[in-house]
C-alpha cells in the first residue's frame, strides 16, 4: 500500500432518513449541518400516481470539515428512521451527534470491509420540549 492510502481516511456518511416528515427530515439535517459540512442533499421527488410511496431524504456530510457547534435539544413530531453508511469512525462520530440531540431508540450495525453501516431509530428527547418549542 501507499503512503497516501495509508493516510486517508474516509470521512463521508451519507444519512438517509425515511418514516417521517419533511420537517423531521429537515431538523435532524439542521443538527448535522451545525456540526459537519454538508456535501450534498437529494429530496424526493414528486409523488406517483398510484398510491403511497415511501419517501426518503437523503445528505452526505463530510466530518472533517464543517462548524463543529453544539446543537440544543430538538423536538420532533414523530419517530425518524436514520441510516448512516460511511467510514467506521466517521459513521461513529454521527451517531455521537445524535445522539446528544435525540434519543436513540434502536441501534443496529452491520459492518462491512471498508464500511459501516448504521440503522437508527431517533426520537425526541424529554427537555425537548413541545413540538416548535411552544409552551402550553
Amino acid at each position: 500500500m501507499s503512503a497516501v492510502y495509508d493516510l486517508h481516511i474516509d470521512t463521508d456518511v451519507t444519512v438517509q432518513l425515511s418514516e417521517c416528515c419533511q420537517e423531521d427530515a429537515q431538523a435532524v439535517f439542521d443538527v448535522l449541518d451545525r456540526v459537519y459540512q454538508l456535501e450534498d442533499v437529494t429530496a424526493p421527488g414528486p409523488q406517483a400516481a398510484g398510491g403511497p410511496r415511501p419517501t426518503v431524504w437523503m445528505a452526505t456530510f463530510d466530518t472533517a470539515g464543517g462548524r463543529h457547534e453544539e446543537s440544543p435539544p430538538v423536538r420532533l413530531t414523530g419517530k425518524v428512521g436514520a441510516l448512516l453508511t460511511g467510514g467506521y469512525h466517521a459513521v461513529d462520530e454521527v451517531e455521537k451527534v445524535l445522539a446528544r440531540t435525540f434519543e436513540i431508540e434502536s441501534l443496529q450495525s452491520v459492518s462491512g470491509d471498508q464500511e459501516t453501516e448504521a440503522r437508527l431509530l431517533l426520537a425526541s428527547p424529554a427537555s425537548a420540549g413541545p413540538v416548535g418549542g411552544q409552551t402550553g
